[in-house]
């Protein structure tokens, strides 16, 4: 059916609300907003979905809600009647349309027989996977767009285990949401129907308790958190869902000088004191710096609207505040957690820590270094989620810590997703670890890099909207496999490795070998001097990234380095860019 069928379809369809028919109307006459809304069905991936909210099969609305939860209805019908009993828990960040689109999802499950469990209000997605297995539902929901622009909104499904599906399981579900054939005939029961036959069950306080009560376990000092109690701490939730657990939890763990950024403390679904609720944008922490000036804080913290990434920002040398990137950030907390596991003696000899293969290479040299397994897998917490469960299943290893670059990281195992509130607390312990030692967490950093090398990455990413974007994304990966040059920023290209494909290449030896992750449509280039970089749609947003790493003697060469390949790369992609567009 071509997208003008499917817009006449949706614009005379008498259940159609009021409001989006009205929006469909608005722009009738406006072929290209048209086609953007229609020329697709927003499509329901590995890591769910996740677009604007508005009217058309190409947006976050109720319709779509209902198909995918219709979707994941039959998917679990399917395994039996004690999945649809075990249920589905449904939980929602602070955006427009959160709690409604978490309601549509309830009922809509609700009506076809699942159990749903919906939490009361807002909570962060790390409690939703904690929630998943607490409660041992079937599956799971979020309702977000984690740190996309306002205009967005998401659903995300998680399985048994408390993570994100894994791709075998997720590529069932799709396959359900797939073959429902007309979103505005489904048919749901009314709330109030459906939680007097107990099929919704409304969530709260238990699930917080059992949450927080495994929060605290994480520490690994707490008498060092006594003595430096009163470490100066700022923190802000910009907006979303991190508030109440990250203050509760710091205040369980000992801190009583912990002070909230007012401006950015209560929900708010415009994120008006924000260009974008994103930490890794520098931009985000200007009122937290602020107050971080105000209170002489020792460390500032910075959580996403869902709680699942956190930013941080410390003094340095020169007493400005910096912010930390996600591969410094999990480096610092990797050292410590091996640090002082290996002091304590708790260091289990089969412990593994998880990275991705755009994460820097900084983590396996720690790893080594305490003679602990480092494995890569695919971006995406879900891969490491999936690590998690498989050798907890064998016991051939046992976790001890796992991140991604993009700010994300997971320290106990009770969730299987990058959790921000443990991050928060981990963070504040090793501040007050380094100062009763007399060092910053800045310096604390310059003490790894010291150690093991200075080791820099950085990313770039191209937003590419609508069917010409995609089509643009298309092109430039078609482009990187076809024809790549042999030499890239004066050094030449030593190994390429193609996820989706599933091979790793070897150049001078002219050998080839498997790659042994979940098939994915990625580059990964290294040179002969040790730098790399890496070339990936991103699975939520309408962008390609381009991820890079250099490894140098010291910070100014690395800095120098990294600037390089950074230009080199980029260089190439935009003169590919012209060619197609001419």
């Amino acid at each position: 059916m071509s997208w003008e069928k499917t817009y006449e379809r949706w614009i005379q369809h008498e259940a159609l609300e009021h409001s989006l028919k009205t929006a469909l109307e608005g722009i009738k006459d406006n072929r290209t907003a048209l086609e953007d809304c229609f020329y697709k069905n927003l499509e329901f991936g590995t890591g769910g979905m996740r677009g604007e909210i508005g009217p058309g099969t190409n947006r976050m609305n109720t319709y779509t809600v209902r198909k995918a939860s219709l979707g994941l209805a039959n998917y679990i019908i399917e395994q039996g009647e004690k999945a649809q009993k075990r249920g589905v828990v449904i939980a929602y960040d602070s955006r427009h349309q959160s709690p409604e689109f978490a309601m549509e999802a309830a009922k809509t499950l609700a009506s076809n027989g699942v159990q749903a469990y919906v939490f009361e209000s807002l909570r962060p997605t790390p409690e939703l996977s904690f929630a998943v297995r607490y409660l041992k539902a079937y599956s799971g929901i979020v309702i977000t767009a984690s740190h996309n622009p306002p205009e967005y909104n998401g659903y995300k499904v998680y399985g048994p285990d408390g993570g994100q599906l894994p791709p075998k399981e997720a590529d069932e579900v799709i396959q359900k949401v797939n073959a429902v054939e007309d979103e505005l005939l489904i048919e749901v029961k009314t709330e109030d129907e459906l939680r007097s036959s107990g099929l919704i069950e409304v969530i709260g306080d238990e699930i917080d308790q059992a949450y927080m009560k495994q929060l605290t376990k994480i520490s690994l000092n707490r008498d060092v958190i006594q003595e430096m109690h009163d470490l100066s701490i700022v923190f802000t939730p910009l907006h979303g869902t991190a508030n109440v657990p990250v203050r509760e939890g710091l205040k369980q763990l000992g801190f009583t000088n912990v002070t909230v950024v007012s401006e950015q403390e209560q929900p708010d679904p415009n994120f008006s004191t924000v260009k974008s609720p994103n930490p890794e944008e520098h931009a985000a922490f200007e009122l937290a710096i602020q107050y971080g000036k105000e209170n002489d804080a020792e460390i500032l913290m910075a959580t996403d609207p869902d709680a699942d990434r956190v930013g941080i920002a410390v003094k340095n040398n020169d007493g400005e505040y910096e912010i930390l990137t996600g591969n410094q950030t999990g480096a610092l907390m990797l050292e410590y957690i091996l640090s002082q596991r290996e002091e304590k003696g708790s260091l289990c000899s089969k412990g593994i820590v998880f990275k991705t293969i755009v994460t820097s290479e900084l983590g396996r040299i720690i790893a080594e270094a305490y003679r602990i397994t480092c494995e890569d897998t695919l971006t995406g917490f879900k891969f490491i989620g999936e690590k998690i469960k498989q050798y907890e299943k064998s016991g051939e290893h046992s976790f001890l810590f796992g991140y991604e670059e993009s700010y994300g990281s997971l320290i106990g195992d009770f969730v299987r997703d990058k959790d921000a509130v443990q991050t928060c607390l981990m963070g504040a312990e090793m501040a007050a670890y380094y100062k009763k030692q007399g060092k910053t967490l800045y310096d604390a950093l310059t003490d790894v890099y010291e150690k093991y090398g200075y080791y820099k990455e950085g990313l770039e990413s191209l937003t590419l909207k609508g069917k010409s974007g995609a089509e643009q994304i298309v092109n430039l990966l078609s482009g990187f496999r076809a024809d790549m040059p042999l030499e890239i920023n004066g050094q030449k290209l030593a190994v390429t490795e193609d996820y989706q494909a599933s091979i790793r290449y070897t150049i001078e030896a002219d050998t080839s070998e498997d790659i042994h992750l979940p098939k994915s449509n990625v580059l990964k280039y290294k040179l002969s001097d040790g730098s790399w970089f890496c070339v990936r749609p991103s699975g939520t947003e309408p962008k390609i990234k381009f991820y890079f790493g250099v490894h140098a003697a010291s910070n100014e060469k690395a800095v120098q380095a990294l600037a390089s390949l950074k230009q080199a790369v980029m260089d190439l992609v935009h003169e590919r860019m012209q060619k197609v567009a001419q």
